[in-house]
């Protein structure tokens, strides 16, 4: 099994990247938010990885970090889901609004992840909401405020698709909103009025 690779970034693109390790080339599928994460071409890079098995192939994928992998294994075990789609829906949404959203059950924001039909954003909730609640149980550090900011996030994120704009630009807004507004707390109605000025520009 092979659990991570380090070498050096090829290539890269949005969904797939190219890593040399010692002058082997592992092509990796990735997600938008690893694509994110990633050095320039040329630079040392570490990724941790998930290998599926098929009868007619080996597929590789790859990831920036611990939970962004284990939220993929999650989403995979679900019936109806495989390695590509638990891809698309990792690069249409940050992975602590998922978390956010399979925690509090909220349908209506999963079901704005190209993709995810009411169906199958009901299935999600129900199979990984607790899951997910243990999962965030163990990441959290002891003696830490409870973190209500993904679930802020997936709110405004709502709100701003319902009021009409491209996921792409509420998403863009909703970035500069929260380099505005700091790493502090805040609710959903500050942050979105925020996202909004920002959307407008």
């Amino acid at each position: 099994m092979i659990g991570s690779l380090r070498g050096t970034l090829i290539e890269k693109s949005p969904t797939q990247v190219l890593v040399d390790v010692n002058g082997i080339g592992f092509a990796l599928h990735i997600p938008l938010s690893t694509y994110e994460a990633l050095p320039a071409t040329g630079a040392p890079v570490t990724l941790l990885t998930h290998l599926h098995v098929r009868e007619d192939a080996l597929q590789l994928y790859g990831f920036a970090g611990a939970v962004e992998r284990s939220m993929f294994r999650m989403l995979i075990e679900v019936n109806g889901i495989g390695p590509r789609m638990a891809q698309s829906i990792l690069s249409g949404i940050s992975v602590a609004d998922l978390r956010a959203c399979l925690a509090s059950g909220n349908v209506a924001a999963l079901m704005s992840i190209p993709g995810i039909g009411r169906k199958l954003a009901e299935r999600l909730s129900l199979e990984l909401r607790d899951k997910v609640t243990r999962m965030e149980s163990d990441t959290e550090r002891p003696g830490s405020p409870p973190d209500t900011q993904a679930h802020n996030r997936a709110e405004a994120l709502l709100a701003l698709t319902s009021l009409g704009y491209p996921r792409a630009v509420a998403e863009k807004a909703l970035r500069g909103a929260l380099q505005e507004l700091g790493d502090g707390a805040t609710t959903v109605e500050v942050l979105l009025k925020a996202a909004l000025r920002h959307a407008s520009r």
